[in-house]
């Protein structure tokens, strides 16, 4: 292996943690269930999301910002999706899109970085922890050994929950990338010195995963176009592997609207819609639509009150979507309280993210959450 060969190979092995410790199989039908997480990276904006149209408030706190009644896609009395979602209208008719509204934790920090860390590791505000919640869980009980992986993270942006080992995980921008890159690895043994020891098993993990991972059936299924659009792509071919993966996480980037966030998050929002819905139809195209679920996440929501940018600085609790075939569609948690804003002008949450974590393991993947969250949280019952 040439030295430019090794460096491209190490690079790839820093993104292929081994796992330590024991190694459990999931229990019965959850085997074969997929979790497809989905970052919206920067902190979206859930009051322009799925919208309070009949608080006066919203309107009253967002003079520019509102969005016309008229405009927007009406679920309930009292909520409406953003017009740019329309792609998620034959989901939530199907009752297959649950809503879950004031999402957030306890003494909440508005640091990206320090904010990302904490959805990323489970922790309380005030706790720092090494691994991530998926790491933990599948140190826990892993996959099936004969999968691909544990999970695979798509793009860049790291593991993210995945990080921190504990978990078999891969980061590639696409399985023919990830190939490409694969060839240059071998199993080449062991050695009794531990970084190098290492690396062996890093570049033996990397020559199994290599071996399971294709690239997956030729969908017929049309993408958006665009970064996002492609991740979909990927993630819909990766649950069309037939070796099995447990999570894909994808990321769209770009929410941190300070300024301008009118046409900046609407079309954020129509890559967000038109992407899920045709994640949506590709897997049931191959048959993976009842036994994936598709769940959103981020570090934050924004501000109820608008900036002078006409944008929203960093908030508190925030609304996400879960998709799948088995999902319960409808509204979850409680609505924006929006006569209820701390001393920052901040929304107060109702549903601690935990819970939703909570409900991923335990309803989904039939995973024990206390060990993995750090204490009891309830679920929400979308699934």
């Amino acid at each position: 292996m040439s030295a430019f060969d090794r460096r491209d190979f190490l690079r790839l092995a820093a993104a292929v943690p081994l796992l330590a410790g024991a190694r459990f199989a999931f229990a019965g039908s959850s085997a074969r269930r997929l979790l497809i997480l989905v970052e919206l990276k920067g902190g979206n904006d859930g009051l322009n999301t799925v919208i309070p149209y009949a608080d006066p408030e919203y309107a009253r706190l967002r003079p520019k910002l509102a969005l016309d009644r008229d405009q927007v896609i009406k679920l309930t009395p009292t909520a409406a999706l953003h017009p740019s979602l329309a792609g998620l209208e034959p989901a939530w008719q199907a009752k297959e899109l649950a809503i879950v509204q004031g999402v957030g934790y306890p003494e909440p920090n508005l640091s990206h970085f320090r904010s990302i860390e904490i959805w990323d590791t489970a922790s309380k505000s005030d706790e720092y922890l090494e691994q991530g919640w998926l790491a933990r869980a599948f140190a826990r009980s892993p996959s099936p050994a004969g999968f691909v992986a544990d999970g695979v993270a798509v793009g860049p942006g790291g593991l993210g929950p995945l990080s921190g080992g504990g978990a078999r995980a891969i980061s590639l921008s696409s399985p023919e990338q990830f190939l490409r890159n694969a060839r240059f690895a071998r199993d080449e043994g062991d050695s009794k010195n531990a970084a190098l020891a290492h690396i062996l098993r890093v570049e033996r993990d990397v020559v199994v995963s290599a071996s399971r991972l294709q690239p997956g059936r030729t969908l017929s299924t049309t993408f958006p176009q665009g970064a996002f659009g492609n991740a979909a792509h990927v993630a819909a071919q990766l649950a069309s592997n037939e070796s099995g993966i447990a999570v894909v996480r994808v990321t769209l980037d770009g929410f941190d609207t300070h300024a301008n966030q009118l046409p900046r998050q609407a079309a954020l929002l129509r890559q967000l819609g038109d992407g899920l819905a045709a994640l949506r139809t590709a897997l049931v195209e191959i048959g993976r639509w009842d036994d994936t679920l598709l769940a959103t996440y981020a570090e934050f929501g924004r501000r109820p009150r608008e900036n002078q940018s006409g944008g929203t600085d960093h908030g508190t609790a925030s609304v996400h979507f879960a998709m799948g075939g088995k999902v319960k569609g409808g509204m979850h948690g409680a609505g924006p309280e929006l006569r209820r804003l701390d001393g920052s002008g901040n929304l107060p949450f109702a549903v601690d993210f935990r819970s939703y974590y909570a409900t991923l393991l335990e309803s989904w993947w039939n995973i024990p959450a206390a060990p993995v969250l750090g204490g009891k949280f309830a679920r929400i019952d979308f699934v």
